[in-house]
């Protein structure tokens, strides 16, 4: 009976969008002409997905060229090529349906990454690598009871975009090299000195790496107090500029200049307390 009332239902759309001599066709005729009809609409749901999808594989080849000049990329031949192709390609389409979500107040776009697997992406540029003994720093240090110079914040606001406010340099790219201590450790540099002097300059991460030795490990991982402790102690650091990157530990070369002259100092530093939220909102309230 179900079957009846289905084919009865497409028999009657059938009549209605369809010449009226349809009607009058033999029972054997009609099922013919349903069976038809039938592989029509199958045909034209095939014909147009094969069509989407050749479609947006002449995109997605066009959008990789272009893809691959922004980004210099060069491929030792054409197997290799194919294969980062393909990657991209399933990162596109990541894109662009994830972009089709009208919910989500942010967009995503390909960058320079775009060709490879996640697999290869967590293992090259992600996780932190900490030198041996470091941990142990690093523990004792969280321990100590400091007072916390923005305990007694009490309004810290429901928001603050500190690149708005001018203390937040561009995002800058690390590389393969293990250095995101030194970044981090310049990056709330810039930000203090931006608040307590009205200018914005972009420090160098490359100074850290190559003469912040102590217990750190240049592209092997380090930790921020004791790159705090070394601009401290070497009364300042320079600019970017003036020791640019080079995703890579190199021997430490101060020039007179930049010695007599940093771009930036500190007196000292703290820890925020672990574990505790409030407070780290009350001091990401004051400075970034």
């Amino acid at each position: 009976k179900t079957f009846l009332k289905k084919e009865s239902i497409l028999i009657h759309i059938i009549l209605k969008y369809y010449p009226p001599y349809i009607a009058y066709i033999s029972p054997l005729g009609m099922a013919s002409t349903v069976l038809l009809i039938l592989t029509i609409f199958v045909s034209s749901r095939i014909s147009g997905a094969t069509s989407r999808n050749g479609l947006f594989e002449a995109s997605a080849v066009e959008k990789h060229g272009q893809w691959m000049a922004r980004f210099h990329r060069v491929y030792s031949d054409e197997s290799e090529k194919r294969n980062r192709f393909d990657n991209f390609k399933k990162n596109l389409e990541f894109v662009q349906r994830f972009n089709m979500n009208k919910n989500i107040t942010y967009k995503l776009d390909v960058n320079e990454f775009s060709d490879l697997t996640d697999e290869e992406f967590r293992a090259t540029h992600t996780g932190l690598v900490v030198p041996e003994g470091i941990n142990k720093i690093s523990t004792l240090e969280s321990r100590l009871v400091v007072p916390f110079r923005y305990e007694n914040v009490s309004d810290a606001g429901e928001s603050l975009d500190w690149r708005q406010e001018g203390a937040v340099t561009p995002v800058r790219y690390q590389g393969t090299c293990g250095g995101c201590w030194a970044f981090s450790a310049v990056a709330a540099v810039e930000g203090i000195t931006k608040i307590a002097k009205g200018k914005l300059v972009t420090l160098s991460e490359q100074q850290l790496l190559d003469c912040a030795t102590d217990y750190n490990q240049g592209c092997g991982g380090g930790i921020m107090s004791k790159a705090f402790e070394y601009i401290i102690k070497n009364q300042g650091i320079t600019t970017e500029d003036n020791y640019p990157y080079q995703e890579s530990q190199q021997t430490c070369h101060l020039t007179t200049q930049s010695l007599a002259f940093p771009a930036a100092t500190i007196s000292g530093y703290e820890t925020v307390p672990i574990n505790n939220e409030q407070a780290l909102l009350k001091a990401v309230s004051q400075q970034p």
